[in-house]
């Protein structure tokens, strides 16, 4: 194949009234619905609201998008001090994952505690989706040629049996590169896979959030090593492997203190709905 014939995708989608409309927004969004569809019925299933996670999501993704910007502008503030018009320019990529994921539980938090629902009930069943949703968005970023990891050659992509599509993608300024969003991409679908089928086993409440977050960080911790765009810490330590290891340790730390302390006694599945509470209790004054 000749070099000069490789062409990166168009990163607009389609225009309206002369507007371009990028890849990289439509991708996040249906990421989000995809994860709303999945929350939202298995919420159904557990007694809460029908209307409570399209509520939340309203707050959440805006929320969580502020502060993935944030979180990117912030470990890359000289840059943005040169040039502040940049700072919303957010279809050109630059959404840290982590400063998402803060601002997304948040508000999940101050969202079940004004309705009165258990907070880790409703990370839970959040869980999957939000992973889910990880896992769609990643292609925003091979949509924008960024995410990638080191210089590879054209061979060794196609001996990971990958479509020429996606190898033409990864083709950058001369020089092909590791497609890290699809490692990442691959992983977090993995990981949806496996926190569906927790789901079944029963887990004490909050675990499977908590489950979340390990796997996540996990992958993220590995596949981080391999990128040549990563946030900095004094200019080497990478920060996504730094919040990585930090919240592996947070998460099993709380898991074993939350099984200490009684927290996690309920299980996932069970049923502490309002409807169920009121039925217990008019059975209880007959």
């Amino acid at each position: 194949m000749l070099l000069s014939n490789v062409q990166p995708l168009n990163p607009v989608a389609f225009e309206i009234f002369g507007w371009p409309i990028y890849w990289y927004g439509v991708i996040i969004i249906l990421g989000a619905l995809l994860g709303y569809v999945l929350a939202n019925r298995e919420a159904i299933r557990r007694g809460l609201p029908k209307d409570f996670f399209a509520d939340l999501l309203i707050w959440a993704v805006p929320v969580a998008l502020v502060f993935a910007r944030m979180y990117y502008v912030i470990f890359n503030l000289d840059y943005y001090l040169e040039n502040p018009g940049q700072i919303i320019a957010i279809w050109e990529g630059g959404l840290a994952v982590h400063g998402g994921l803060v601002g997304g539980v948040l508000t999940g938090y101050v969202f079940a505690k004004i309705r009165g629902f258990s907070f880790w009930k409703v990370a839970d069943i959040a869980a999957p989706s939000i992973l889910l949703g990880q896992a769609i968005g990643r292609w925003g970023n091979f949509i924008n040629q960024e995410a990638h990891g080191g210089e590879v050659s054209r061979e060794f992509l196609e001996n990971l049996m990958l479509p020429d599509w996606i190898i033409n993608q990864m083709f950058i300024d001369g020089s092909y590169y590791h497609p890290t969003f699809l490692y990442e991409s691959i992983w977090s679908f993995i990981g949806v896979g496996i926190l569906l089928y927790l789901r079944r086993v029963n887990m004490r409440r909050g675990d499977l959030f908590l489950t979340y977050v390990i796997w996540y960080s996990f992958g993220r911790f590995f596949i981080e090593g391999l990128r040549t765009d990563s946030l900095m810490i004094f200019d080497f330590l990478r920060t996504a492997q730094v919040i990585s290891i930090v919240l592996i340790v947070g998460a099993v730390i709380t898991i074993i203190y939350r099984r200490k302390t009684g927290l996690s006694r309920i299980r996932y599945l069970s049923d502490d709905s309002p409807k169920k509470k009121n039925k217990n209790k008019k059975r209880g004054k007959k």
